[in-house]
């Protein structure tokens, strides 16, 4: 049984040259930036039988500080993506990034790369030059979104204020999960999620600490926040699809399944920011650990999910 990768990474020569100029030479505190090449990709999935990644980029995004030169560096990313999907045919496909907190050209984009570029759905970093998913500004980006039935794959970075809170180290340890959470408690507290429910989200890494978090922002809407009304908070977070990017297994998948249905987990990698040896290590232990029921398998499950939600992948 193959695996379909929703959580796979790209960069290219000109983005690297860009972020680095605009002071990300050691993003969210990593070391260096990775290489990556589509023969190398290639080469890892056929070794570890992933038969489609859908390609996205990482933090720290595209915005930089400049609204147009992100409008720029989003478009190019973009074409290079759908240039490699129609080079690999059922290989590659890819999220568009989109040049938030620019709403009017985020909503440029969304149309052009879906319309023209046939991407699979976008990716939004947790915090957009420190706005939050729930921010209002950001409204007609999720009604757009939600009018397209589009799927929203949330991706990481580095948290406002990460300088006083990071302990020093590269953010992906752990802030990389707490700010997934923090957007997504934004999102449900916002109203995002239940005003546009058509919205196919995808939370990374087992929904960072969404499993032990998720009844206290429940207790805390209905009790203390005076706010009672609305879709349940466990109700809308089982809505959400989750990958299991990163080490998954032995604790993680566990205490998300506390929270999800099985029918919502996917497969991610999460290369190239992981490095191939890391990642073969987290295949291995998905392949060994216990199968979620008696008649499937982690790779039947996760890939069938990912059919469901992208039916072209199961044609």
């Amino acid at each position: 049984m193959t695996l379909i990768d929703v959580h796979a990474h790209f960069v290219t020569e000109s983005y690297v040259r860009q972020a680095t100029a605009a002071g990300h030479a050691h993003p969210d505190g990593m070391g260096r930036w990775p290489t990556w090449s589509a023969a190398e990709h290639l080469e890892l999935m056929d070794r570890h039988g992933i038969e489609t990644a859908l390609l996205s980029m990482s933090s720290p995004g595209v915005h930089f500080g400049d609204d147009a030169a992100a409008r720029r560096l989003a478009r190019e990313v973009n074409e290079e993506a759908a240039g490699l999907a129609a080079r690999h045919p059922g290989r590659f496909g890819f999220f568009a990034s989109l040049p938030l907190p620019d709403v009017d050209g985020a909503l440029e984009e969304i149309a052009y790369a879906v319309e023209d570029l046939g991407a699979d759905g976008v990716v939004l970093m947790t915090n957009a030059l420190g706005r939050y998913l729930g921010d209002r500004i950001l409204d007609a980006v999720f009604t757009e979104l939600g009018r397209r039935r589009t799927v929203v794959f949330l991706h990481p970075t580095s948290p406002v204020g990460w300088e006083h809170s990071a302990l020093g180290r590269p953010r992906p340890m752990i802030e990389y999960l707490f700010d997934t959470t923090r957007t997504v408690v934004d999102l449900l507290m916002a109203g995002v999620l239940d005003r546009h429910p058509d919205i196919q989200v995808i939370v990374p890494h087992c929904g960072g600490a969404l499993p032990v978090l998720a009844d206290r922002v429940d207790e805390f809407r209905k009790m203390f926040l005076n706010s009672p009304d609305g879709a349940d908070v466990i109700e809308q977070l089982r809505r959400l699809h989750y990958d299991i990017a990163g080490p998954a297994f032995p604790r993680q998948v566990p205490a998300l399944l506390g929270l999800a249905d099985p029918g919502r987990l996917l497969f991610g990698s999460d290369y190239c920011w992981t490095p191939p040896p890391v990642a073969a290590t987290h295949i291995a232990a998905v392949d060994a650990a216990a199968p979620p029921a008696d008649d499937v398998s982690w790779r039947s499950l996760t890939t069938a999910n990912a059919q469901r939600l992208f039916p072209r992948l199961a044609r």
